[in-house]
């Protein structure tokens, strides 16, 4: 029964982890501006992953919407989703 009621929502999951990749690849963008640049540190901290799609526009006539989405996550930023979900996972 207790297992039951620590269960977590999945809105509230995929929030954690987004909130862990945002706060992960800040720090990463952070740690590279100290760093000398061009430094192979630097770059290290600045490659990236990206993935999503260019933004596109839909015309209605009266109004018009533009849709995108793109996801940028480095290597701290991946280290902050495994650190989101191990709190995830035992403390939250």
């Amino acid at each position: 029964m207790t297992s039951v009621l620590h269960r977590k929502s999945l809105g509230y999951t995929i929030f954690i982890l987004f909130s862990g990749s945002i706060i992960g690849t800040a720090v990463g963008r952070l740690i590279a501006w100290l760093l000398p640049d061009g430094s192979v540190v630097e770059k290290f901290f600045l490659v990236s992953f990206k993935w999503g799609f260019d933004p596109f526009m839909l015309d209605l006539g009266l109004f018009d919407f533009t849709f995108g989405l793109h996801f940028e996550i480095n290597v701290i930023g991946v280290l902050g989703i495994a650190f989101a979900a191990y709190l995830l996972r035992y403390y939250l």
